[in-house]
């Protein structure tokens, strides 16, 4: 599932942690903590479809890019982040992009 991504997440990793040591209390089974973590990838990407509304523009020099099994990398030189109040600068960014339709 592409929409796992949000599982490297600092708050992913942290439900990751809490659901191996209430397995480990015997407090919930491994079942149960994969339901979780599905549920959790199935919030994460509905709010993110539903509820963010901010717009950032960036601009750059193109390095590379790659589509492999659905799956667009971009690497970017030299870019300026913008949205309404702020500007930020960075010499290199990565941007991975999955599509999230059709996926259950």
């Amino acid at each position: 599932m592409s929409y796992q991504l949000y599982r490297n997440t600092t708050l992913g990793h942290t439900l990751q942690e809490s659901l191996d040591e209430l397995i480990q209390c015997s407090q919930i089974t491994p079942q149960l903590a994969l339901k979780v973590l599905l549920q959790f990838d199935k919030a994460i990407n509905n709010a993110l479809a539903t509820r963010v509304k901010n717009r950032v523009n960036f601009r750059g020099k193109l390095n590379t890019y790659r589509f492999c099994d659905n799956v667009w990398t971009f690497v970017l030189e030299d870019v300026e982040f913008r949205d309404v109040q702020e500007m930020a600068h960075v010499d290199k960014v990565k941007i991975v992009a999955c599509d999230g339709k059709g996926t259950q």
